[in-house]
């Protein structure tokens, strides 16, 4: 048995050390105070590399085979005032980089221009009065800062266009009802506001981008946000007997509103807990018990398309790798035989669901997780495990945040890969890019200023403290 395992073990290190191929190395020079970030043109075919310091910010234009094209350096504007990008959108096949102060008042947008070899700034100061900053969004035409204003239904998005100036659009949600997680109805501010904490701060709205595997650390939040297909899809479960799902169109910055219920489950509140996520114009709803829990799918009307239950006295019947406790009194990870032990463990911690597409198929995590159990200096310091310290102040990025989002928590979870329908395929997972970046950062320990994004593959990119240089790896799934 011990020479199966190890022979399974080589091979799949094997495996995974094949699956990576260095696609580029640019030799850089980074003072203290480093920021990375990357927009993708479709159209072109081209990505642009921003690689900052407290000096300088270097453009680096590279093709779709990541080799390099064409580069700018910059000033990076005052480090006192503006201390994080936070996003970009592209005029004319040049990007557009947004930088903000913590409050997010002062904004500072530089427009990288490669064909006149120059850049041109622009700054703003948002007066935000009785306005509380929920989310950012990039794309390609439009950046978005997303408010709520106070005591009201109201939202309102400062939108800045492809010449970096900005309009602000009111958008309006009187009529809609809201709830606290207490069933007391209030109103949209009062909601994302309320103190979730040590998980969840008053409002913060999770940023989910479905084109990378979603941690359950980001998806048991209760408060969550998804932008797609020129919307902003916000998805609330602070209230267990629903998921409240307000949609705002970016086209007439108009919102609807559809609170679709959870699996009725005939026991004291106090003793159920719920979650949801949003995937493929469908929500996957999450609702637990001490000794069960219901996996369901549905439409956005409300209608059941597939369901899933699993008892404490039985097996599981619709994942299709080991359960893993990681964390916990014991430390390290270990694997749990016991559906029940399972089952309580979701229902005590925060719960969450995720998707992800592999091919025509949809992989599901679903478990639970702890707040973060650390000291309250490290908290202080914003230290979120390795990778999660060293993007903390650049701009958000889903996928590499999603590696160390686990460190100092306790987490059960498990996989079930599922057809377009809902309907349980069986199977052995295969190792996804994920898990070999995953091998990749236990080997290299050395490294910075770490990016992820993906096109025909995943692309990582890092600096290598070491050799000065930085680097892009690609990996498939």
């Amino acid at each position: 048995m011990i020479k199966k395992t190890l022979l399974a073990s080589l091979i799949l290190s094997s495996l995974i050390s094949f699956s990576q191929e260095m696609v580029s190395s640019i030799p850089l020079e980074l003072k203290k105070n480093r920021d990375v970030f990357q927009t993708i043109n479709n159209d072109k075919k081209e990505i642009t590399l921003f690689i900052g310091d407290k000096i300088k910010v270097k453009a680096i234009q590279l093709d779709e085979k990541m080799k390099i094209v064409d580069s700018i350096s910059s000033e990076r504007p005052n480090t006192k005032i503006y201390t994080k990008m936070i996003g970009y959108n592209i005029n004319n096949d040049n990007t557009r980089l947004f930088w903000s102060s913590n409050d997010s008042k002062d904004i500072f947008t530089e427009l990288y221009d490669f064909n006149n070899r120059k850049t041109t700034t622009k700054q703003h100061s948002l007066l935000l009065k009785d306005e509380k900053v929920l989310q950012k969004f990039s794309d390609k035409d439009f950046f978005y800062i997303l408010t709520v204003i106070k005591k009201s239904n109201d939202l309102k998005l400062y939108v800045f266009d492809k010449e970096g100036d900005y309009t602000e659009k009111k958008i309006n949600l009187n009529g809609f009802t809201f709830y606290k997680s207490d069933y007391t109805q209030s109103n949209l501010y009062e909601v994302l506001g309320e103190n979730l904490l040590p998980f969840e701060a008053p409002f913060s709205l999770q940023l989910i981008n479905t084109d990378n595997p979603t941690s359950l650390t980001d998806s048991a939040k209760k408060r969550k946000c998804y932008f797609k297909n020129n919307r902003i899809i916000i998805t609330l479960d602070t209230n267990i007997e629903f998921t409240q799902v307000i949609t705002v169109d970016l086209t007439d910055f108009k919102a609807t509103e559809k609170k679709i219920k959870t699996h009725d489950i005939q026991e004291d509140r106090t003793y159920l807990n719920s979650n949801s996520f949003y995937f493929d114009n469908k929500l996957y709803q999450l609702k637990s018990a001490s000794n069960l829990f219901y996996l369901t799918v549905k439409d956005l009307d409300g209608k059941v398309l597939k369901e899933h239950t699993a008892k404490s006295s039985e097996p599981i019947d619709f994942k299709n790798s080991e359960v893993q406790l990681e964390g916990g009194d014991f430390g390290g990870k270990r694997t749990l035989e016991n559906s029940s032990q399972f089952i309580r463990k979701v229902n005590n911690l925060y719960p969450g669901v995720s998707c992800y597409t592999i091919g025509q198929n949809t992989l599901i995590t679903f478990g639970g997780v702890s707040p973060v159990q650390q000291s309250a200096s490290q908290f202080g310091m914003g230290q979120f495990g390795l990778i999660g310290a060293l993007v903390s102040i650049a701009v958000h990025n889903p996928g590499i945040e999603s590696f160390n989002s686990y460190s100092n928590r306790k987490v059960v979870k498990t996989d079930g890969l599922f057809d377009k329908e809902g309907s349980h395929i069986k199977g052995d997972l295969q190792p996804l890019a994920f898990d070999k970046i995953r091998t990749f950062f236990d080997t290299y320990k050395d490294v910075s200023s770490q990016t992820l994004f993906k096109t025909d593959a995943y692309y990582l990119g890092y600096y290598d403290n070491k050799t000065k240089e930085y680097i892009l790896k690609k990996f498939n799934d």
